[in-house]
């Protein structure tokens, strides 16, 4: 049995900040029920890259990584009717998820205060750029925005270089964390109390918390690749294009192997980069290794998606998707001693909508097709 079997989620997030950490519950088992709308495409299912046409927003590989093991309903929330089904799923779950704007949840007539009355234990967990409470409770933006609120670009590139945005939306994958650790918390909680809760996450905090000990001395300097605690660390290049190897060297024994090993006379960054372009990154990681320096080849998105090293820990399990075939998709990084992860494939958009409405919540299979064909659910 998975972990979390039993647990009931009625996610309403969509694109990264929520999508994730549901990903994260879903596959240790709980049932999550992804509520979309083709009204409202989820961005995710529109980002690429696609397995084929790219307007097939069953095709998009960002979502299904990002949606495992999660069954998909539609639902049009701007239909009354619409909201009424989503009350029900309300009913059902343990947990429901958001991270729509600010006032978007009470609009629809899905707040808190009216969750709680449908069912007075439901925990809501919002996550949001800036959070639902607090002088930026009404801010709009991106896990992009968080990065510069949060002091991620200032530290980031090179020294003397401007700063630097991360190359994807790292809110994005930082805060779902969180969250998950919110919401499970919660649960612990309310199994004590019989309490439900609101949980509030922002992104900006949690890529505070993160890098808070770099800013605990003023003034904070941008560092690249170096570091004033090692003697050696840095980035250096190997044989072929493009192809690079990080080292670094702690104590006065590991700088004098490091010098052993490549054979140099000094440990300044253009003697060691002359010695490591001499040779493949896979073989000075080895010869590195065996010296007992700290070293790692600098792997590309393929590199890391064919490591062995990651294949044999079980890292990668393949999924038969309807449009991306046999797809590896990430399994939790961690391992349980006596339960399973439960990985399948992302759902295509509402193919559960007879599953859930009609076989798990009891529907009536004519009132749930009319609703369909007249677009409240759809």
């Amino acid at each position: 049995m998975s972990a979390l079997a039993g647990l009931k989620i009625a996610d309403f997030s969509w694109v990264g900040a929520g999508p994730r950490s549901t990903k994260d519950l879903a596959d240790n088992g709980a049932t999550v029920i992804k509520i979309e709308s083709r009204r409202r495409l989820d961005l995710g299912r529109m980002s690429p890259p696609f397995a084929g046409d790219p307007k097939d927003f069953n095709g998009s590989a960002f979502f299904a990584q990002t949606n495992t093991s999660k069954k998909s309903v539609t639902i049009n929330l701007s239909d009354p009717r619409g909201i009424e089904v989503a009350k029900k799923l309300v009913a059902w779950a343990d947990v429901v998820v958001e991270n729509f704007g600010p006032g978007f949840m009470d609009r629809i007539g899905l707040g808190y205060s009216t969750l709680k009355e449908i069912k007075p234990d439901i925990i809501l967990a919002s996550v949001s750029v800036a959070g639902k409470t607090g002088p930026m409770a009404g801010f709009r933006g991106y896990g992009n925005s968080a990065a510069a609120h949060s002091g991620h670009a200032w530290l980031s590139g090179a020294t003397d270089g401007d700063p630097h945005m991360p190359p994807l939306a790292y809110g994005d994958v930082v805060a779902p964390m969180f969250l998950t650790v919110a919401i499970l918390a919660a649960l612990e909680h309310r199994a004590q109390t019989g309490e439900g809760q609101h949980l509030d996450v922002s992104q900006i905090e949690p890529m505070v918390h993160v890098i808070a000990d770099l800013y605990a001395s003023e003034p904070t300097e941008k560092m690249g690749n170096a570091d004033p605690s090692f003697i050696v660390h840095g980035v250096y290049p190997t044989s072929g294009d493009g192809q690079w190897i990080a080292i670094t060297a702690e104590t006065e024994a590991e700088a004098a192997a490091l010098k052993a090993a490549l054979n140099i006379t000094s440990i300044d960054d253009a003697t060691i980069a002359t010695a490591t372009r001499q040779h493949d990154k896979f073989v000075m990681f080895d010869l590195l290794s065996a010296a007992g320096i700290p070293a790692g080849p600098v792997l590309d998105g393929k590199e890391v998606a064919e490591n062995p090293e990651l294949l044999a820990a079980g890292h990668f399990t393949k999924a038969d998707h309807p449009v991306l075939g046999k797809s590896s998709m990430p399994t939790p990084p961690y391992r349980f001693s006596d339960t399973k992860n439960a990985v399948t494939a992302a759902p295509l958009l509402g193919q559960h909508n007879r599953e859930v409405f009609v076989d798990m919540l009891g529907l009536d299979p004519d009132h749930i097709d009319t609703l369909i064909a007249e677009g409240s659910l759809a």
